[in-house]
């Protein structure tokens, strides 16, 4: 972690440091007025974490962040005038120190940092997850004659293949012929948590499971909603799919 101080006192600045280094970090640099603290800001990559005192020698440490724009460093106020709090909150701070700075008021800001740092990182990591996560599709399109119909995926019950076409049956009862000509083709566009293969033949949907029967063969037979043909787990697929149903 990167920490910059910016304290006018240097024996303030300096035991600030030795607390710091006793907690096991490094101080990156020491910053002793407003006009030494803006330039080097502007010409710095930002640290991680700053301490910064209010009352500087040529003025507040505040005209520091007004003027310069730090996007990801995190401030921690120290003063021993607390009527500087309200404004110094306004900049998001993190906390805020009253001079003598007690140890353990110390530990409790990093933590508080620390904490702050991980919330951001975990929404970080979810909004990096959506990201990543592979976009399945919401409906697929049958073509009926010379019509085009859009059929919501949540209507589909099984997928299945029959001479050279593929089918989805839906929980209409409707059997429509797929623009897809492959199983395969189909299952990259579905949520694999919700379809599964069960056959060479026949993918089903998991909310229109209406039964499952355990066959003397050790394979499962399936009844699906407003689908009468027949739906048998492959004995090959049995066990991946009871692990599919148990996830979900």
């Amino acid at each position: 972690m990167n920490i910059v101080i910016i304290e006018d006192e240097k024996p303030a600045a300096r035991l600030l440091m030795r607390e710091l280094e006793k907690l096991g970090f490094t101080v990156q640099q020491m910053l002793y007025s407003v006009g030494e603290a803006i330039p080097w800001f502007l010409q710095n990559e930002e640290p991680d974490l700053i301490f910064a005192d209010i009352q500087l020698t040529d003025g507040l440490s505040l005209e520091i962040f007004e003027q310069v724009v730090l996007k990801h460093s995190a401030i921690i106020f120290v003063t021993s005038f607390d009527h500087y709090a309200v404004k110094a909150f306004k900049l998001n701070s993190i906390d805020y120190l009253l001079k003598p700075i007690d140890p353990t008021a110390l530990v409790a800001a990093i933590n508080k940092y620390r904490t702050q740092q991980n919330r951001i990182g975990q929404k970080v990591q979810i909004l990096k997850t959506a990201h990543d996560a592979p976009a399945y599709a919401k409906r697929l399109m049958t073509k009926v004659g010379m019509h085009i119909k859009m059929v919501l995926l949540e209507e589909v019950v099984c997928f299945y293949r029959e001479d050279r076409g593929v089918y989805m049956a839906t929980r209409e009862g409707k059997n429509q012929l797929l623009e897809e000509s492959s199983i395969e083709a189909v299952l990259k566009m579905v949520d694999p948590t919700k379809f599964f293969r069960v056959n060479r033949y026949q993918v089903v949907a998991i909310d229109h499971i209406v039964q499952i029967v355990q066959l003397s063969t050790s394979r499962l037979k399936l009844v699906l909603l407003n689908y009468s043909d027949e739906v048998i787990v492959s004995r090959e697929r049995v066990s991946d799919f009871k692990l599919w149903l148990g996830a979900n």
